[in-house]
């Protein structure tokens, strides 16, 4: 079953070229996964510090391989420093 999510950071106001930075890291690996359909992150323009990662995995094992990869694994010990809050949603497309 396809799962889709879309996570939302906020960047800490003295972090966010390092979040954007880090964020960045990620979409080229993520999208290069076996498993991955869709893996986008966007800045919004009027809030700078606001990140949308929206993402689409084809199954539950794909969504798990990706969080065992090393560029997850570097993301995860790295964004809470720069990150004053973060919540995700799962989607579903009509």
């Amino acid at each position: 079953m396809k799962i889709t999510k879309q996570v939302t950071f906020i960047a800490k106001k003295e972090s966010i070229e390092q979040l954007k930075e880090l964020l960045y890291t990620m979409i080229a690996p993520s999208k290069a996964e076996d498993g991955c359909l869709l893996y986008d992150i966007f800045q919004f323009k009027n809030e700078p510090e606001k990140f949308i990662v929206v993402e689409s995995w084809r199954d539950e094992k794909a969504l798990d391989g990706h969080k065992a990869s090393d560029h997850y694994k570097h993301y995860k010990t790295n964004f809470e420093q720069f990150c004053a809050q973060k919540y995700s949603d799962d989607l579903e497309i009509l």
